[in-house]
């Protein structure tokens, strides 16, 4: 399995237009094609794609700390190893949880010293869908995480999201990041054989570039860097960051008012117009992937 990670630090950059787009491309270069929007709390590859989600969905579910009462003492060892503040003791009393401060983690369950903390609960985080997209001609799987309203833990969703696409056994997996440098873009990227970055050239743009570049740097990855909407600032500020960053290749896909139109209407721009210089651009990122791929 080869795993290509898409993501772009700050959001709007268009990580998923040149995820799907590419998923559409590289559905033939590869004998079976996962794309996996681990954008667990704006998802929108599936409009993208022109594709509702399906009805039938999957629990992402996570630890949840059930306490034996007659074995609690109320030590507030349990409170002292959270560190997202979920566990309040006062008192000597049984501890206090706040469902969505917890993030699952087994800590409280592992600490404590009169074993009151069960391994059975559990709570729904948020919702997986797997769906096959069959249109214009190609065919691949798309898996979908999707967090629940309210729920602040991110990377835990986007794992078990990315578990279930690789569960899939795909020959080539692309995972969609979420916005940000955070947690979950970490959770999203480990283990792919590449990265691609995907920025504007706009000051905000350059600033969070910079960003993931250093977390790929750091998580020792390779990187592409894509330009979208190139044309519209100051180009020359990403290649130079590209370069001294380490990244491997600079693409640029041209601003388009076709790819605006094809965005909304939930088709491709590869489809909807294949002779654009988005489109080409598109083509050439997808060349050089299939290339990466074979070899």
């Amino acid at each position: 399995m080869i795993k290509i990670g898409v993501t772009g630090g700050k959001g709007g950059t268009g990580k998923s237009f040149v995820a799907t787009n590419l998923a559409v491309l590289l559905s033939q270069a590869t004998d079976r094609l996962v794309l996996a929007d681990l954008d667990v709390e704006a998802p929108n590859d599936h409009i993208l794609l022109g594709v509702g989600l399906p009805e039938e969905a999957r629990e992402i579910l996570v630890f949840f700390p059930k306490i034996v009462a007659e074995r609690c003492t109320g030590c507030g060892a349990c409170a002292k190893v959270c560190d997202t503040g979920a566990i309040i003791v006062r008192g000597g009393l049984i501890p206090f949880i706040f469902p969505r401060l917890c993030s699952g983690c087994k800590a409280c369950y592992y600490a404590c010293p009169y074993k009151a903390i069960l391994p059975g609960g559990r709570r729904v985080l948020g919702y997986m869908y797997v769906q096959e997209v069959n249109k214009w001609g190609e065919s691949f799987s798309l898996v979908t995480g999707v967090l629940r309203e309210g729920e602040e833990h991110t990377p835990p969703a986007v794992l078990a999201t990315k578990r279930l696409a690789e569960s899939l056994r795909p020959s080539l997996l692309i995972a969609d990041t979420g916005a940000g440098t955070g947690n979950s873009v970490s959770v999203a990227i480990q283990g792919s054989r590449l990265v691609i970055a995907v920025t504007e050239p706009t000051p905000l743009g350059l600033h969070d570039l910079q960003a993931i570049l250093r977390i790929a740097r750091g998580m020792e990855m390779r990187v592409w860097v894509v330009v979208n909407r190139a044309g519209i600032g100051d180009e020359e500020r990403v290649r130079r960051l590209a370069r001294e960053m380490g990244a491997e290749r600079v693409y640029r896909i041209p601003y388009s008012r076709r790819a605006a139109e094809a965005y909304t209407r939930g088709v491709p721009i590869v489809v909807h117009s294949p002779r654009d210089p988005a489109s080409e651009a598109l083509r050439e990122i997808a060349g050089d992937l299939a290339g990466e791929i074979a070899g």
